[in-house]
């Protein structure tokens, strides 16, 4: 055995020491790195279905052993006193009972051509155990698990002269952090994320002293499990000072091509990247023909080494696989040839025959495989990958499940009326919210408890949790439950330099830790940034710390909150707050490299308080000149934002005379316009309508196609159905029913574009329009259809002339 690393990395200070009984060999990755470049290396096949063909009954998971001299290997567990549940069927048990059998099913793996086998601790933690009450047994299991497969590991390398590596297998627990365990109770959760930290961290320790060379996070159904294995082997690695190659593996359940808790192959890569893994792939349940295109998808977006180890095809009526040794091979040496994986293996239904077969093919084989080197940019995730350029558009960030922000959202969390208040983050998402902002902070709240219960809530709703989320509170702790409930690659909002840069380091570190983007707040220990030159300096401060070996954050992953601060408040020194935050956005995203700008709209107009036509106007307008020095992203309400061009003209220009601070009367201005809304709000409240009723009924006197127009553009759905078929009766403008699709309603499609293209348009607006462009095409869609059947009756001809096909393809997302 080669020289023991004690430290890979001078910068970590181990506080702990291994008691292990071989040595940690320093150039592994070297040596992995170096053959990889040359062929493809082979992993071991199944330990389950090797282990059935010796037809083990009960006492052989009782009975004491000895093994290699030790003739206290295992006192057994024959007395049914104290350990009466039966343990048939925990494989892992048989490295303490049988390690004879463990031990030669390793060997055999080695000798069919396997570079490394895992070892038996597929169920290895005391979450599995404790079916069987066996949680004391843990540590001995995987040192003994281990120990038995690097022994493996040094007789054959031994015998051929070619290095083989022992694997530590952990598993992902029969617990689910991701899903309620409990129908009638979608929050609920029966284990804690750092409860699997503790868990995984035991694991690590047995493995590790028990001599693996390399940890395998394998069949992976809950990314968010998987996370919490990936935290524990960070802090395991950091308290013992040494670093081992990791492989992530998960399991893409059917061919929906998702996990079982939900999410893409690629958002599950987003997920886990932040790990640095050595390698990343798949296994277990499906067999090479189907797993081969979530192959194909997880090579084209994994920056690291690839690999699978599939099944022996799908399971037949008696459970078994079908798929032989001399099938298999030839549809993996394929993918190898093809460019999908760097290493390749088996899972359940493979033996030593499988592996000996896929080993022999791969012999001569180049590994062809190029490693992705894409843009250093942006991604997050939810169940689906969100990736964010700087050709991307702005990101509407959803407000409205913000207990500080709306009353309405408060009152549910206060009533315990989650079902509704989830209701109310699927009608953000629905109204264009490309992330989702959720904010528990108030003084008659337990805000890490609604935090947990809340994001626990909507792990289980598609629709919501499709998106990335932002846990946003002014509590640390609580964003760090947040990012305990949620399995994507969340945005943590915020960290600052308020207490000193000691704490800003140690949140930064563990924000990274959970592989979660952060917004920093421009706030130093002087107190929050208010101009221009304290934003671009707080935030350069904090953004050099970040990036460096202090704390490594990929710049990318980096957001500022430059403080959008209430301006027309009356005091002079608040009306530059606008044009602060628009200037300071420019200078720090040329000074930060990669780094994104983001902010709470709705504190820009706090002094408009129940005036929604006023705040509304603003918040477009702010956001048409911040888009344009640099923004990215902001906290607002997906629904509540009218297009720039929308907004009553001399409204616009107050708005951007306050803003921009262009005229020294700005406030004094909209605060007269302030009391003409109030006005209007009192006549609506009174029964009138006055001129505003008026002047929203106004647009119903147009002609039909500028009304059909109109309704596309505003996103109005109300009167669309009674408009088209005003439409549709004038034959003599429009023959067919298709003549109004094709005339004024793609018409308005194309201004809706214009729109949107200029800025002065947000996607929200454009989301509304697509759904009115929708129920027109589906109102027309039968008398299309009416139409047709009729030129066939009065043409049969017509039956024999195929219409033509166009096929459209769009990039994903």
């Amino acid at each position: 055995l080669r020289v023991c690393l004690e430290c890979r990395d001078s910068s970590a200070m181990a506080t702990k020491t291994l008691n292990r009984w071989c040595s940690i060999q320093e150039d592994i990755e070297e040596y992995l790195h170096k053959t990889l470049a040359e062929r493809i290396m082979i992993i071991d096949g199944a330990m389950g279905t090797t282990i059935q063909q010796y037809k083990l009954g009960e006492d052989e998971f009782r009975k004491p052993a000895k093994f290699n001299g030790d003739d206290k290997w295992c006192a057994g567990f024959e007395d049914r006193a104290t350990v009466p549940k039966d343990l048939k069927g925990n494989n892992d048990l048989l490295s303490l009972t049988r390690p004879d059998i463990i031990n030669e099913i390793h060997r055999r793996y080695f000798e069919a051509g396997a570079d490394m086998v895992e070892t038996n601790t597929f169920s290895g933690t005391t979450v599995a155990q404790a079916d069987y009450s066996l949680e004391h047994l843990v540590y001995e299991i995987n040192y003994k698990s281990a120990q038995l497969a690097k022994m493996a590991a040094i007789e054959v390398e031994g015998k051929t002269g070619v290095r083989r590596f022992c694997a530590g297998a952990v598993g992902p627990t029969n617990r689910t952090l991701s899903i309620s365990p409990k129908v009638e109770n979608a929050a609920y959760r029966n284990i804690t994320f750092q409860e699997l930290v503790t868990a995984y961290g035991e694991q690590m320790l047995a493995l590790v002293e028990g001599g693996c060379d390399i940890i395998f996070v394998e069949t992976i159904f809950d990314t968010l499990n998987a996370k919490a294995a990936l935290f524990a082997i960070d802090v395991f690695f950091e308290d013992y000072g040494i670093k081992m190659p990791v492989v992530i593996s998960g399991t893409i359940v059917d061919m929906s091509g998702r996990t079982l808790s939900g999410q893409t192959t690629e958002a599950f890569w987003v997920s886990v990247r932040h790990a640095n893994p050595f390698c990343v792939g798949l296994n277990c349940a499906l067999g090479p023909d189907q797993m081969r295109p979530f192959m194909q998808r997880m090579s084209n977006v994994a920056t690291c080494y690839t690999h699978a180890y599939p099944n022996a095809g799908l399971p037949n009526a008696m459970g078994g696989y079908d798929l032989t040794a001399k099938q298999m091979a030839p549809m993996l040496h394929a993918w190898a040839k093809d460019g999908l994986v760097n290493l390749i293996g088996g899972c359940c239904g493979t033996t030593p025959d499988h592996i000996k077969a896929i080993a022999d093919i791969m012999v001569g084989l180049k590994p062809s495989r190029v490693i992705p080197d894409p843009p250093n940019v942006m991604r997050l995730s939810g169940l689906e990958d969100m990736v964010i350029t700087d050709a991307s558009v702005f990101q509407n960030i959803g407000e409205r499940c913000n207990v500080a922000g709306s009353i309405r959202f408060k009152k549910m969390v206060v009533a315990n009326d989650w079902s509704e208040a989830a209701a109310v983050a699927t009608k953000q998402v629905e109204d264009g919210a490309q992330l989702l902002d959720v904010n528990f902070d108030d003084g008659m709240l337990d805000g890490e408890d609604c935090m947990r219960k809340f994001c626990n809530l909507i792990a289980t709703e598609p629709e919501i949790v499709k998106i990335p989320v932002v846990v946003d509170s002014s509590k640390f702790h609580v964003c760090i439950a947040g990012l305990e409930c949620l399995q994507g690659k969340c945005i943590v909002n915020s960290i600052s330099l308020k207490n000193g840069e000691e704490a800003f380091i140690k949140d930064a570190k563990l924000v990274r830790r959970y592989g979660a983007a952060v917004i920093i707040m421009a706030f130093d220990e002087q107190g929050q940034a208010a101009d221009c030159e304290a934003k671009v300096r707080i935030c350069k401060r904090a953004y050099d710390l970040l990036v460096s070996d202090k704390i490594g954050f990929n710049p990318v992953d980096i957001v500022f909150d430059l403080n959008i601060l209430t301006i027309c408040t009356g005091l002079e020194e608040h009306n530059n707050y606008g044009k602060d935050f628009i200037n300071a956005t420019k200078i720090v995203k040329e000074q930060c490299p990669g780094s994104k700008i983001s902010g709470g709209l709705s504190n820009l107009s706090f002094s408009f308080r129940g005036l929604e036509v006023i705040r509304e106007a603003m918040h477009s307008v702010f956001l048409y000149h911040a888009i344009q020095a640099g923004m990215d992203m902001a906290i607002v309400n997906a629904g509540n934002l009218p297009g720039f061009d929308d907004i009553e003209a001399s409204l616009r220009t107050m708005c951007e005379a306050a803003i921009l601070n262009t005229d020294p009367n700005a406030t004094e201005k909209l605060l007269e316009r302030a009391e003409i809304e109030k006005t209007i709000i009192e006549e609506k409240k009174s029964g009138g309508g006055g001129q505003a009723a008026k002047k929203a009924a106004e647009w119903r006197s147009l002609p039909n196609k500028e009304r059909l127009m109109y309704s596309l553009i505003k996103g109005l759905d109300k009167d669309i159905e009674t408009d088209i078929e005003e439409a549709r009766q004038d034959t003599i403008a429009y023959p067919q029913p298709l003549n109004i699709i094709e005339g004024p309603l793609m018409e308005g499609m194309n201004t809706i574009g214009d729109l949107f293209g200029a800025g002065k348009m947000f996607l929200p607006q454009v989301i509304k329009s697509a759904r009115v462009m929708k129920k027109a095409v589906a109102y027309l869609t039968p008398f299309m259809e009416a139409e047709k059947a009729r030129k066939l009756l009065e043409n049969p001809d017509m039956v024999s002339k195929k219409t033509g096909c166009i096929v459209l393809a769009t990039v994903k997302g």
